[in-house]
């Protein structure tokens, strides 16, 4: 097996660790509200902590690998995240539970951006479509298959088990890690951070073009889901009507990936974005239309909201690291994977925020509609760059 295929398995798994924690561990929310005599106050921080953990530490991994080295710390990452994993399954009270969860966010919140910088530092720029197509496979997979999985575990077991069956797959990866990773010379070992540096890699129009794609594009419509959530519950779906609208999403999510990894080379990032950007700010705005009836509209909407995301998030990812120099990736990958924390923490609690502020002022439904609106146009902010971009450069910079 390729070294660079060895890599990226080491980092997939990491990645699916990730995933796992953050969307599998809310179906066992209720039950540890009974057994830990939890407010849900207290619930809402077990997803907090973890997140927070993942945020804080992602600048500091920079450093971090530059004065132990990337294998070192993967190693180092993943035996705190396999402790703190067991510290949530043991824990006696909702305060420990969170303490360990946080600690399980800082092991966690280290893979990722070590990881990413040593698989995309292996594939050249017109390689990395096709990794990062599989790299989001995996972000659609995880989400959509992991609370059926853990709603299962909880009531076949307890909540504890939620966690328990993370460890072998921790243990896997601390074992590929050691196994498959080589260590490198301190000459070879990144730079550590430096505020120049990080100045020096926002200047390029490619990557801000992405980071602000992260921020207006996933993060709006996982906010924008909330409030539809919200809204479709008004109209009279029930729970099961709305778990199914996710399923239409991630058919069309799966599709607008795949079109960005065998076009992007081709046609460069320009259109992909503005089709993207398109399709999901007209399946937000749309929403408003939604009525009492068949199911087919919301899910034909969705479709659209998954594909336009899908495609603007697959290609975004493909353009950040374009033009970025390898020297360079480990600062280049700790930027990018704090602009997606920032876009998962501030879609939701900005379009929240405006739907209750707008319902305060007006009634529900214009509540909704006007959220929706603002939702929509705010999907197309990228849309003035996105236009500038000089597609015979960036052609030739994925030239092989």
């Amino acid at each position: 097996m390729a070294y660079r295929t060895k890599i990226a398995a080491v980092y997939l798994l990491s990645f699916a660790l990730d995933l796992v924690n953050m969307f599998a561990v809310s179906i066992a929310y209720p039950q540890i509200g009974v057994d830990l005599q939890a407010s849900v106050s207290q619930l809402a921080w077990i997803g907090n902590a973890y997140m927070l953990g993942l945020t804080l530490i992602i600048l500091p991994s920079v450093w971090l690998a530059a004065v132990v080295g990337e294998k070192r710390l993967l190693l180092i990452s993943l035996g705190v995240f396999t402790a703190a994993t067991w510290g949530v399954a043991q824990a006696t009270s909702i305060e420990t539970l969170i303490g360990w969860r946080l600690l399980q966010g800082l092991g966690g919140g280290l893979l990722i951006p070590v990881g990413q910088a040593m698989v995309y530092r292996e594939f050249r720029p017109h390689e990395r479509a096709r990794l990062t197509s599989v790299i989001l496979l995996v972000a659609l997979m995880v989400p959509a298959l992991s609370p059926v999985l853990g709603g299962w575990v909880v009531e076949a077991t307890s909540w504890r088990w939620v966690f328990y069956a993370n460890l072998p797959l921790a243990l896997i990866a601390l074992i590929l890690t050691q196994c498959w990773v080589r260590p490198v010379t301190q000459s070879a070992r990144p730079a550590p951070v430096r505020l120049a540096t990080l100045a020096h890699l926002l200047k390029s129009p490619l990557l801000r073009l992405a980071m602000l794609t992260y921020l207006c594009i996933p993060g709006i419509f996982i906010g924008t889901q909330l409030v539809s959530i919200l809204y479709v519950h008004q109209l009279g779906y029930g729970p099961a009507q709305t778990g199914a609208l996710m399923l239409p999403w991630a058919l069309a999510s799966a599709l607008g990936i795949a079109l960005s990894r065998y076009r992007f080379n081709r046609w460069g990032p320009k259109p992909l974005l503005l089709a993207g950007m398109s399709a999901q700010a007209l399946g937000i705005a749309l929403l408003i239309q939604l009525q009492d009836g068949p199911l087919w509209l919301p899910m034909a909407l969705y479709a659209l909201m998954g594909f336009g995301g899908s495609l603007c998030s697959s290609t975004a990812q493909n353009t950040a690291f374009i033009d970025v120099p390898a020297e360079h990736m480990a600062p280049a990958s700790a930027l990018w994977n704090l602009n997606r924390q920032l876009s998962f923490l501030l879609g939701p609690a900005l379009m929240m925020g405006l739907f209750s502020a707008l319902s305060s002022i007006t009634s529900t439904s214009h509540a909704f509609a006007l959220c929706f609106a603002i939702g929509a146009g705010m999907t197309l902010v990228p849309l003035i760059p996105a236009l500038r971009l000089n597609t015979p450069r960036v052609l030739a910079l994925l030239a092989p």
